[in-house]
């Protein structure tokens, strides 16, 4: 079997619009799928809107959030490396990947969902039957996606993704743009939750795999792995 391809996007935001408070990328929500496809000889690619510096949210770097996986990769020179100098989405968008995966973060928020190369490339990797991902504010990305017949991607899809209480619960509803849950109801998906808040739930609808919140990260890594080995 040839390598499988992985082309991971992730924000280049570091700050929320309203405020001063820092924000980026939830760490995990790359770590763990990283280091399932590091594990399994996979070929990566990490990619930004703008490429280059990828800000990660200081809130997922505490002890609480910051697990084991992710800890060993904070403290791998050569992976900050990565981080420091992602690729700019429009030189590597043309490419061919067994999956696209859109890790999350706030920061996600205010640059996936009008990146019309993001729309192109889920709107190419979906209708060619390819696997696509997206995990808690990464699933922002996927709203403003429509297919050739017009309509939005997730429309009358199951999907997850971080909901509104989680939002209360995390202390930002005040500082995000939108309400996703909101978001995601209104574009006609069907939004499945995890039955208690901040606890794992991985939604697969034929290739489209969606997680529900951070603590989503081990199972969605080892979801995506079974979809892309046809176990």
């Amino acid at each position: 079997m040839s390598m499988l391809k992985i082309l991971i996007i992730v924000t280049n935001v570091g700050v929320y619009a309203n405020s001063n408070l820092a924000t980026g990328l939830w760490l995990s929500e790359l770590t763990h799928l990283y280091h399932a496809a590091e594990e399994r000889g996979y070929a990566v690619t990490i990619a930004s809107p703008k490429g280059g510096d990828i800000p990660v949210d200081p809130e997922s770097l505490k002890h609480f959030t910051l697990d084991q996986t992710s800890k060993r990769y904070w403290n791998e020179d050569s992976f900050r490396k990565l981080l420091n100098n992602s690729k700019r989405l429009t030189e590597v968008a043309d490419e061919d990947y067994d999956l696209i995966y859109l890790a999350g973060g706030h920061g996600t928020m205010y640059d996936f969902p009008d990146d019309l190369t993001i729309q192109s490339i889920i709107k190419t990797q979906y209708e060619s039957g390819k696997n696509v991902a997206a995990i808690c504010h990464g699933v922002r990305g996927l709203l403003n996606v429509k297919l050739s017949n017009g309509e939005y991607l997730i429309k009358g899809k199951t999907i997850t993704g971080f909901d509104w209480f989680e939002e209360t619960i995390a202390g930002r509803k005040k500082k995000v743009p939108f309400n996703l849950e909101a978001a995601i109801k209104a574009r006609g998906a069907n939004l499945k939750k995890a039955f208690v808040p901040m606890t794992s739930n991985v939604e697969v609808d034929g290739h489209l795999i969606t997680g529900h919140n951070p603590f989503s990260s081990k199972e969605m890594a080892k979801i995506v792995v079974r979809q892309l080995e046809g176990k």
